[in-house]
């Protein structure tokens, strides 16, 4: 089941919305009865619980894709290392070198501005 955040989220962008802190809060009080909006600016409609209730599987989806990208973030090594291993496959290859000809020169003399 998506979570209320999401769901309201799906319907602001919906209605050409976003999110804003200041125009809508969620609040769960811990008495069982879950997250609610407690409070409501926007210059549209607050949604129902029905209306929210169609945005169900749009948010589902959302949360698994979101699921996913954390996922892949806990595990791809840092993203210096990632340009690193980049640089050297195009320091490497002539082909490489040739497509990036610009972006390996500019590379290569910071490169050799700031050596080891």
């Amino acid at each position: 089941m998506a979570q209320l955040y999401t769901k309201v989220k799906k319907y602001l962008e919906a209605n050409s919305k976003t999110w804003d802190n200041t125009k809508v809060s969620l609040q769960n009080d811990s008495d069982g009865k879950g997250d609610y909006i407690k409070s409501w600016s926007y210059d549209i409609p607050q949604p129902s619980d029905e209306q929210l209730a169609t945005y169900e599987d749009e948010a589902n989806a959302e949360e698994a894709l979101n699921t996913v990208y954390s996922n892949r973030l806990k595990e791809y090594p840092p993203i210096g290392d990632q340009l690193d291993m980049l640089w050297h496959s195009i320091d490497e290859s002539p082909e490489l070198k040739t497509k990036y000809f610009k972006f390996y020169e500019a590379c290569k003399a910071i490169k050799v501005k700031y050596p080891k």
